[in-house]
């Protein structure tokens, strides 16, 4: 029985779908930032619906576009996710819940998927509540980075 447009993907699932080997997946894993499939326990890898547009996406500009790995490296750099989402407009749909919120674990793509610009950037409430408990830990973190070398200043 297949499976439905929203199911995950082993990578050997995912790398049938886009019609490359399952070794260049990882090798697109290494290079791109913006390629994470979720990984369980013991690393397996599992593909989003998303994963699954934005790896067609680079398949696209890749192959047919003729980029280069620099290139499209620069071209999410310059213009984020959408324009690699764009290069194969047959990978997303309408239906399809790009934009919406990912799995905690998985906040970034939050930020990558966002608009560019900050200042039209809209934040969920849950979203303002994970990045305000990540800034409350971090400035709890330089705190105590401050007192141990302060302490280690005064030992000597």
């Amino acid at each position: 029985m297949a499976k439905g447009p929203h199911a995950f993907r082993t990578i050997s699932e995912a790398a049938d779908e886009l019609g490359v080997p399952q070794h260049v997946l990882r090798f697109w894993e290494s290079r791109f930032s913006f390629i994470r499939p979720m990984k369980r326990a013991g690393g397996r890898r599992f593909y989003r619906p998303q994963d699954i547009a934005v790896l067609a996406g680079v398949r696209a500009l890749l192959h047919s576009e003729g980029y280069t790995i620099k290139g499209v490296q620069k071209l999410h750099k310059d213009f984020g996710l959408r324009r690699i989402l764009a290069a194969d407009p047959a990978a997303v749909t309408p239906d399809d819940d790009i934009g919406t919120e990912p799995p905690e674990d998985h906040i970034d793509d939050v930020l990558d998927e966002a608009p560019d610009d900050p200042a039209t950037r809209p934040l969920t409430p849950e979203a303002r509540e994970r990045l305000t408990r990540a800034l409350d830990d971090l400035t709890a973190v330089q705190s105590r980075l401050e007192a141990l070398l302060q302490s280690d200043r005064g030992d000597h």
